[in-house]
């Protein structure tokens, strides 16, 4: 029996054109991921404009950041699971229960996270090998976040929650409102913009603060306006039960996440031990991630649209199709990476300029884009065919193809490269390519294995 009114049946992604649904769910996304990239990018150029120093420790900070909330994208990533696998199958009181229940662990997650980094801020920034030239800067950044990662950790999962639900544009008017306040306050705060006060480079780490904390409570106001308002007129009690299969389902990509960004950290370790030339090395892979990441935004848009539409498909138990719409977003995602890196790859000198002002900082930020733009087909197929797994439910499955790919290859190649070899920072960006391409051929073998379309998660 459908459980979902005729009101609240609003988006049906289980039948119909596959090319319409993968359209209907991928382009609010990619505007979400280009708003995204437009707050990265202008971190990285106001905190270019104080000094390179500031540029290096926000690209640092911002690979730690993420560590501290990788159990809000993991728990996103299984609630995504079963909500969307809930709702593909009717069943919006299942839906209901799982959103909340994501909710109330995440909160009480970044309660705990909150305390944890507040207490030992300067002993993670030591421990992490920052270099000594930009601690300082760092345990700035790492508090002022550390405030904010209630608001963060419920913004994230709430976006999730729209998100399985195929109501898209809900984060995605979320995500304008957080992205303009956090583009005006960087430039706001760090230069003085009245009425703003000057407050130099703890204005980047404010104005991020302040625009989640907004985003939040435009989501939760959304929970009442809407077919979600019964969130706050049932009761809020835990279940034990849905509680333990989300943390199932959530730590494998918390695993990954935390291999993953551990593994960065490590690399950016790497980078800073190649001598003179280290802090340079480590602007130039700030600056590239940033510029690399236009390419990510239609890859990330894809990956979050294979995640919902498997799940919802194999819901409503439509395994093949399932099937089918993962690998035709795969092959979108390897046709559009493969010609945005073209694009990049011959302008790639001019690109770093805009980010890259000082000479040997854009010669090295150049070199680093012409190689890895080698790898971004793999990339695709990667990050396409990881969120179809992952949308099934196989979370352990795309884990361990990431962290072979990362500590396996990637580590140990960047290491004996720059620093056994003396290849420098060319090294680490030569590691970066061989692991790309070991993990994108490995999460093709996973995903055509298939057997992920047996998993049952209620």
């Amino acid at each position: 029996m459908n459980l979902i009114s005729s009101k609240e049946q609003r988006v049906d992604l289980t039948r119909g054109n596959l090319w319409a649904n993968i359209w209907q769910l991928s382009w609010p996304m990619l505007i979400i991921m280009i708003l995204n990239f437009f707050v990265g990018f202008t971190d990285i150029y106001v905190a270019g404009l104080i000094s390179h120093e500031v540029q290096a420790a926000v690209g640092f900070i911002g690979q730690l950041y993420f560590l501290v909330i990788i159990i809000a994208n993991a728990t996103s990533v299984g609630t995504v699971a079963l909500v969307s696998r809930a709702i593909g199958a009717g069943d919006f009181p299942k839906a209901m229960e799982s959103a909340k229940q994501s909710l109330i662990f995440g909160t009480m997650i970044a309660l705990g996270v909150t305390i944890t980094v507040l207490t030992f801020c300067r002993e993670i920034i030591a421990a992490v090998g920052f270099p000594l030239e930009i601690r300082q800067i760092a345990e700035t950044f790492l508090r002022i976040y550390a405030f904010c990662l209630g608001p963060n950790y419920l913004l994230i999962i709430s976006n999730a929650v729209f998100r399985a639900s195929g109501e898209v544009q809900k984060p995605l008017l979320t995500m304008f409102v957080v992205s303009a306040v956090n583009v005006i306050g960087d430039f706001g705060l760090v230069l003085g913009i009245p009425p703003l006060p000057k407050m130099g480079y703890t204005g980047i780490a404010l104005a991020t603060a302040i625009s989640v904390t907004i985003g939040m409570g435009i989501n939760l106001v959304s929970f009442s306006l809407d077919r979600w308002r019964s969130l706050y007129t049932s009761p809020w009690t835990i279940s034990a039960a849905v509680l333990k299969k989300i943390a199932s389902l959530s730590w494998p990509p918390a695993l990954l996440q935390i291999g993953w960004n551990a593994g960065s950290i490590v690399l950016y370790n790497i980078l800073g031990r190649i001598g003179e030339a280290g802090i340079i090395a480590l602007a130039s892979i700030t600056n590239g991630l940033r510029i690399e990441a236009i390419i990510f935004l239609p890859a990330f848009a894809l990956h979050m649209a294979a995640s919902v539409l498997v799940g919802q498909n194999l819901g409503a138990g439509k395994a093949e199709r399932a099937v089918k719409v993962g690998w035709e977003i795969a092959m979108v995602g390897v046709v559009l990476m493969s010609s945005i890196a073209s694009v990049i790859f011959i302008w790639a000198k001019y690109l770093a300029s805009i980010i890259a002002k000082e000479p040997a900082v854009l010669a090295e930020t150049t070199r680093y884009l012409r190689i890895n733009m080698l790898s971004e087909p793999f990339m695709a197929l990667s990050l396409v065919l990881g969120g179809g797994l992952q949308g099934a439910g196989d979370t352990r499955g795309s884990m361990w193809v990431i962290i072979i790919g990362m500590w396996l290859i990637r580590l140990p190649l960047a290491f004996f490269f720059a620093l056994v070899l003396g290849y420098g920072a060319i090294g680490v960006w030569m590691a970066m390519v061989i692991s790309m391409a070991f993990q994108g051929l490995l999460m093709v073998r996973r995903y055509h294995k298939g057997s992920w379309k047996e998993l049952k998660l209620y």
